[in-house]
């Protein structure tokens, strides 16, 4: 996008939806324009962003013996059909391939939406013996899922940035360990990410299709409404005995193995966006950001070739530390160079002029803060360590704010709809467990059932609190939470 068409574009993060829908693009994440709907190009600044991401998920995977694996994009239907209750969930959304150039294929082969029937076909032949046990795989991949809603970028659309674990277990009980490592996973990820979220258990009408049960990990948008950045499945043997993935126990007896699923997507990208963004632009965690520090010099007449020279240097020292460091020296006012910057999210903004080469010091803007500090050069390596991960703080600071701020507890039907006459955002509150009131909650609300929050205390378990029933009033100690989601 040209610099006088950037200029027009006021931005205000009021109006998230338009907020959001111009920002991406303007900050030069990706660009909307390739022409099927739903499938957007990653510009080179978006994908070093999600580039960033995975290799996060990279690195915490690996640390917990996962497998990196790569499975084809194209599944046959006799596997995809293998498991009618998968099928239920996919089969409107599956863009299908019945050609082979100007031959019809004699099975139709699929787009993966995702790849419990690509791998498990493969995983029934890998896994013989319980020594085989636990089986712990993960691939970053593209997936397809032909979305009729509205689209957003990195939010809804038809081609999925995607990671999926995919693992096999010997029993339930061990199933469930890693059920417990995968919440641990999301939480070192979300916190390089700067994003809040909850783990939140579906409802069974809206659990992962062939799983025993669904951990949704939700955050919340300043628009108040949730999106969900992943999930994690309990299969127990829902799959294996389809697939007949199953190990000779130390019994010598065969057993069908306990799978589980864990999965994220670029959706990550959009709550980095949509969380931590302003209305001078996006904001980007330091570990995500393609560029830490932009040197801006502060050029004067007759000084110009000084400045010049000490720029450079700077970039070259803050390189050698390993940052990642850009040096705009385009003859263009700094006051446009702070806007470009700025849009992109820099976390830091780093001005160089004549007075500071001879104090000796530079100034640091950061991106999060209105305010400047002047920075000795001799302590520069600790001072921008120091910048980015206040920089980090501030970010989940302000996060957990908007996420503790969208919560409200409620005890009645009344109290709620009351409620969201003036603000809007999770409600949480106790249910009996029947579906009528469940409905009468959606209807009376104009919201959906987002499911069961989990405590947070590593084990899995639900959160129970006593009291009664929103709708009908009975005792109850289920807490459930209702919003409005992506």
């Amino acid at each position: 996008m040209a610099e006088d068409e950037k200029k027009k574009i006021v931005l205000n993060k009021n109006d998230f939806s338009e907020w959001y829908n111009d920002v991406v693009e303007i900050s030069g994440l990706c660009d909307k324009r390739y022409p099927i709907k739903g499938m957007n190009v990653w510009t080179p600044y978006g994908w070093k962003v999600m580039q960033f991401i995975d290799q996060i998920i990279r690195r915490e995977c690996d640390d917990t013996d996962h497998g990196e694996v790569n499975f084809p994009l194209l599944i046959p239907k006799t596997e995809f059909q293998k498991e009618a209750d998968h099928i239920k969930g996919f089969d409107s959304e599956v863009y299908w391939v019945t050609h082979g150039g100007l031959n019809e294929l004699d099975v139709p082969l699929l787009l993966r939406p995702t790849s419990e029937t690509a791998m498990y076909p493969m995983f029934s032949l890998w896994v013989r013996s319980h020594n085989d046990l636990p089986l712990k795989t993960y691939q970053i991949v593209n997936t397809f899922r032909y979305e009729t809603k509205m689209t957003r970028a990195f939010i809804r659309v038809r081609e999925i940035h995607f990671f999926e674990a995919h693992t096999c277990h010997a029993s339930f009980e061990d199933a469930e360990k890693q059920i417990i490592e995968d919440c641990a996973i999301m939480d070192k990820v979300a916190s390089e990410l700067c994003i809040p979220y909850m783990l939140v258990k579906r409802p069974d009408w809206d659990k992962f299709a062939g799983a025993v049960y669904t951990i949704g990990v939700d955050t919340l948008m300043p628009s108040r409404r949730t999106l969900q950045l992943g999930s994690i499945h309990q299969y127990k043997e829902n799959f294996s005995r389809p697939y007949d993935i199953k190990y000779e126990g130390s019994d010598k007896e065969f057993h069908y193995c306990h799978q589980t699923t864990y999965g994220m997507s670029e959706r990550l990208v959009g709550a980095v966006v949509g969380v931590h963004g302003d209305d001078k632009g996006i904001i980007l965690p330091p570990k995500l950001a393609p560029i830490q520090f932009v040197i801006i010099p502060i050029l004067a007449k007759g000084k110009t070739e000084m400045v010049s020279e000490a720029s450079k240097e700077l970039l070259e020292e803050l390189k050698g530390y390993g940052f990642r460091v850009k040096l705009d020296d385009r003859d263009v006012r700094p006051g446009s160079k702070h806007y470009d910057w700025e849009l992109k999210g820099v976390p830091i903004r780093v001005e160089i002029g004549p007075r500071d080469i001879e104090k000796g010091s530079i100034v640091f803007k950061r991106r999060d803060l209105s305010t400047k500090a002047f920075i000795d050069r001799k302590d520069l390596k600790a001072e921008c360590d120091k910048a980015l991960e206040e920089v980090k703080d501030e970010l989940k600071r302000r996060a957990e704010e908007i996420l503790d701020d969208g919560i409200r507890d409620v005890d009645s039907l009344d109290d709620g709809v009351k409620l969201l006459k003036e603000w809007d955002g999770i409600i949480r509150t106790r249910w009996c467990g029947e579906m009528d009131c469940a409905r009468e909650m959606e209807k009376s609300l104009d919201k959906t059932f987002l499911g069961f929050p989990l405590d947070t205390n590593g084990t899995g378990d639900l959160q129970k609190e006593d009291g009664n029933c929103m709708v009908c009033g009975r005792p109850t100690d289920t807490v459930v939470y209702l919003s409005r989601s992506y």
